[in-house]
């Protein structure tokens, strides 16, 4: 499983009951590609409202940062998981300028969450 399905794994059944958890494992999430939208039988996720109801101890600025993004959703945030990530997006520029990368990584995962069926405003993806 790569880094974007656990991303949407982690988010698109974040809310579900334990009970639906084990009926749709987050493999489910693995049957839509990247750039596709959400199967039939799921509703839109409002991803703002799931992401802001995780724990967030450490002030995560999940809304700008691939890195706490990462962090908040219990996920590898180092840079050999970011490149990736970027690899799995198609990312083409260079992977050792990291904060080109990550500015690009944050933006491409919050408009690929809106492209699979995640409700995401318009100024973090655009």
């Amino acid at each position: 499983m790569g880094i974007f399905q656990d991303i949407l794994g982690k988010i698109f059944h974040h809310d579900a009951a334990p009970a639906e958890a084990a009926a749709a494992p987050s493999s489910t999430a693995q049957a839509t590609p990247a750039g596709t939208t959400a199967p039939a039988g799921i509703s839109e996720v409002d991803v703002v409202a799931v992401l802001s109801k995780l724990p967030n101890s450490q002030s995560l600025n999940w809304r700008t940062s691939i890195v706490d993004l990462l962090k908040l959703l219990s996920l590898d945030s180092s840079l050999a998981s970011r490149k990736q990530l970027a690899q799995e997006l198609g990312y083409t520029g260079d992977t050792n300028d990291s904060a080109t990368m990550n500015i690009w990584l944050q933006k491409q995962v919050m408009a690929k969450l809106a492209a699979n069926g995640g409700k995401v405003p318009a100024d973090l993806h655009a």
